[in-house]
This record gives structure tokens, sequence and C-alpha cells, in this order.
């Protein structure tokens, strides 16, 4: 199988250097780094303006001059968002030449976010799955039975279960969840299926068609190695937890401590981050924020849940665990921007992680 359409480059498993996501940027043009400008004025401004429409309909009284200033924030952003329909139109019209010509600047218009619109056709052009000869055999692995259909059926009802689309024992969401979660166990006998992956699969039908989503999955499993954190003997998930432990120990030593007196295991936490790409961690803007980064191209593991994990706000020893599972998540809930540079300041030495 082909691999991955963007090679990952080495600044993922090396230290970023401070204030900038990447290196990348440091050889872009003047042109390039003046639109990356714009998309985060872009970001800016649509998070002033959820800023101000949540103090709007907290507050009764506003003065005109608030109204005024929010209208012109909105024109401002209606143009942004103008420039980058057009630009990620461009995108994926151009997409074998953008890959070939500009791929650092590529991997940076990434990383400041994908459209929504456009974000099904840009995950399956980055895993080269708009074209695969499994999509054909599809429709005949929904005839076939799967030993692992109980199991899918009971889990299916616990993926994203707030959420509207999978709402309800005979929602659409759930019919198709388990469809492509059966033809899965269908063509990979050896995983099956494991819990966390329809948390996966989920995300990738809020935004396809299952068919898609299905072939989107297939080459996440097998060429970004997913598959080797579902494994029956799930080795690399240990592996990936001794190397989040290696560098909390090192980075964050007093929390490390802390966890360690408590008896809080780093797999009491992390494994679900891992099997789940941080999808039951963090709100789903922002986790399909980070999910645009995995989906990019990480040369391993450890490079992704290293980076995310430790970009985690440092928090009080002192605070209770549940802290640290379910408040400080939340506080990238307005600016993912944030949690994507801080992850990139993580500084770490792959090869000291190796076991």
């Amino acid at each position: 199988m082909a691999s991955p359409a963007l090679s990952p480059d080495s600044s993922h498993e090396g230290p970023a250097p401070a204030g900038s996501p990447t290196s990348d940027s440091e050889n872009l043009s003047p042109d390039e780094l003046e639109l990356l400008a714009k998309l985060e004025e872009q970001n800016r401004l649509l998070e002033a303006d959820s800023k101000s429409m949540r103090s709007m309909n907290g507050s009764r009284r506003n003065s005109g001059s608030s109204l005024v200033s929010s209208s012109s924030a909105s024109s401002n952003l209606s143009h942004l968002e103008e420039d980058t329909w057009i630009l990620w139109g461009r995108i994926v019209n151009e997409w074998d030449e953008w890959r070939r010509k500009k791929e650092k600047l590529l991997k940076e218009l990434i990383r400041k976010g994908i459209p929504h619109h456009f974000r099904a056709i840009v995950w399956q052009l980055l895993c080269s799955a708009t074209d695969m000869p499994v999509k054909q055999q599809y429709s005949e692995l929904l005839k076939m039975s799967s030993p692992c259909e109980k199991l899918i059926r009971r889990d299916i009802a616990r993926t994203y279960p707030e959420h509207e689309f999978f709402k309800g024992q005979d929602s659409l969401g759930q019919e198709v969840l388990f469809n492509v979660m059966k033809a899965y166990s269908l063509v990979d006998r050896e995983v099956g299926y494991c819990q966390g992956s329809a948390f996966i699969v989920g995300l990738l039908l809020m935004q396809m068609p299952e068919e898609e989503a299905f072939c989107v999955f297939v080459r996440l499993m097998q060429e970004y190695r997913l598959r080797e954190l579902f494994k029956p003997s799930m080795a690399e998930l240990g592996l990936c937890i001794y190397q989040f432990e290696f560098l909390l120990q090192e980075q964050l030593p007093e929390l490390n401590i802390h966890f360690r007196s408590q008896s809080f295991l780093t797999s009491m936490y992390a494994s679900s981050w891992f099997l789940t790409l941080f999808l039951t961690t963090f709100p789903l803007p922002v986790a399909t924020r980070v999910f645009d980064i995995f989906i990019l191209g990480f040369v391993h593991f450890g490079g992704f849940f290293a980076r995310f994990g430790a970009a985690l706000p440092v928090c009080d020893p002192a605070l209770p665990s549940q802290y640290f599972q379910k408040v400080i998540p939340h506080q990238f809930d307005s600016c993912p921007d944030k949690l994507i540079l801080r992850a990139f300041q993580v500084k770490y030495n792959p090869r000291r992680m190796k076991r």
C-alpha cells in the first residue's frame, strides 16, 4: 500500500523553537508567511467573536459600542473566511502540486486547522484513501457475519452518547458505526474489534459517508500502524505508556511523584488518551484539531502522545487527580491553537525514550 500523502518531518520528533509550532515556518516565503498570519488573525477573530457572543448572551445590558465592535469583527471574519474557502478549494483541486511543491506551507496550514467543510476530503487525501480497492469490498463485508458483532453492539451505545448523530439505539449514527466496525473486524481478524477504536471511526463518520470512513480507518490502522495499539497483546500501548511516563518523570517530576504517592498510575488515565487519540479527552472541536495533526503524519506514536499529553497545563500536585482528568483539558475549549502551539514546544529526545 502507498504511504500517507505527506511524509512526516523530523520536527515532529525533536524540539520546536519557542513561539512557533514548527521550524518549517522559518523556510516559508514572505507571501506564505503573510497567508499564515491571515489564518492566525481568523482564528483570533473566531475566538473573540465566540467570547463576545457568550458575553452578550450572559448579560442583557450591552452598550451600542460593543454591538458595533462585534459587527465589525464579524465583518472582518467573513472576509477572511471567504479567502480561506477559496484557498482550500484551490489546495484540494491542485493537491498533487501542493504536495510536491508546497509541502511545508501545506503542513503549516493543516496545523492551523482544516476548515470543517474541507476536512473530509483533506483527511482522505492526506492518508491516500480516495481510491482504495477495499472500498469495493465494503458492501460484501456487510453481508457477512463477524464474531465481534455482539461486542460491537454493546460498545457503540457508549460512543459519543451525547452527540445527536449517535443518540438512540436505532439512530443512523449507531447503525453506520456498527457497519464500519464490523467490516473492519472482518478484514483484520487478528485485531477484530477493540474498545476505543469506535471513537476514531465515530469522528470519521461525523465528516464523511460510511464507505469513505471505512477506507480512511483501514489506512489509519495499517499505514499509520494504529492496529499495533489494538493487537491482543497491546505491546505498543505498553510502550506508549512507558514513553509518556519517562517524559512525565523528566519534565514534571513533582506531578509524577504526587501521582505515584496517590497510586494514580499512568495507565489509569493515559490508556484512553492513546487508544482514542485524545478524542475522549478534549472537547470535540479541540480533539478534531488534534486529529488533524495526527493524520498529517507522525514518525511514531511516542512523538504524538508525548507532545499532546505533556502539553496539558501543569496542575498543582495538591489537587485531586480528577482535576487533571476532567478540568484541565477544558482550558483549551476556546483556543485549540494554544494547545497545538504548546504541544510543538514540548522538547524531548526520542532516543532516550526507547525501552
